[in-house]
């Protein structure tokens, strides 16, 4: 039944990784303006009278990596009818999730002069909401199949 409470928690996962894409990484103030790391790439806006975003470089392998888990997670929520297969993507998603937050990390360290002087954005937390989510959704299917078990006992 789609209606359990581990889609809700997959439905947020998957949301929390959708904000992601809009949302600031981390941002770092130069004397020439300020650079601001998206997933998509870094952009620099300069400080002059028209205050102009330019895309400095660009990390496609880490957008389209990126928009697969919120594919995957999104995409979890149907598999309600095999929990075994729902809870196995779900334990996959909090791995990848992982490997997001590391691909970042180090993404963020080839920024120029590194992450001295930074400041971390709200999307530099949001996969470590997404991965409480899933883990959320991981107990609520080991719940639902604690109680199929426990209904198949009593028959």
């Amino acid at each position: 039944m789609i209606q359990r409470v581990q889609s809700i928690w997959l439905l947020l996962t998957s949301l929390t990784l959708v904000c992601l894409l809009f949302l600031p990484l981390i941002t770092k103030n130069e004397s020439g303006g300020e650079l601001t790391m998206y997933t998509c790439g870094l952009y620099q806006t300069t400080q002059l009278a028209p205050a102009q975003s330019v895309k400095v470089a660009a990390y496609l392998p880490l957008l389209v990596f990126h928009i697969f888990l919120a594919v995957l997670a999104f995409g979890n929520i149907f598999m309600f009818k095999n929990r075994v297969l729902q809870k196995r993507i779900a334990v996959i998603t909090v791995i990848l999730l992982t490997v997001l937050n590391f691909w970042v990390f180090k993404s963020a360290q080839g920024m120029p002069g590194g992450l001295e002087n930074t400041t971390a954005g709200a999307g530099a937390f949001m996969p470590i909401v997404a991965i409480i989510w899933c883990f959320l959704a991981v107990r609520g299917i080991r719940n639902d199949e604690r109680l199929i078990r426990s209904a198949d006992r009593l028959r």
